[in-house]
């Protein structure tokens, strides 16, 4: 059974930066992902790092954001720079293997302007 955890959200002033972190137990998986949901609105996927390193962003946080993985501790962070309001959310943990979709608890990010 894959269990997520993530950590290191919390409350930022706009401008401000933070760090999340998602565990993951079991396998290394070849794609780690993170999504954010902000009330009302759909769940939507902010960035993505495959195992050899290759990231992509959504378009609202490139240059802002920087996914990571360590696959030693098969970790991903998402380090978020130049925070703004509307990135307030959860943030969610995404893996999948074998075709099943897991997901982390989420945690809560909330920028103040």
């Amino acid at each position: 059974q894959v269990q997520l955890a993530e950590s290191g959200g919390g409350l930022v002033q706009a401008g401000g930066s933070l760090r999340l972190s998602c565990a993951a137990s079991g396998s290394i998986f070849n794609a780690m992902t993170w999504y954010r949901q902000a009330p009302g609105k759909q769940r939507e996927l902010v960035a993505t790092i495959l195992r050899g390193g290759t990231a992509n962003y959504a378009d609202s946080v490139k240059g802002r954001f920087t996914i990571s993985r360590d696959n030693a501790k098969n970790t991903v962070y998402l380090q978020m720079n130049s925070l703004k309001p509307e990135d307030t959310a959860i943030y969610y943990c995404n893996v999948v293997q074998w075709g099943n979709i897991y997901w982390g608890q989420g945690t809560q990010v909330t920028v103040s302007s």
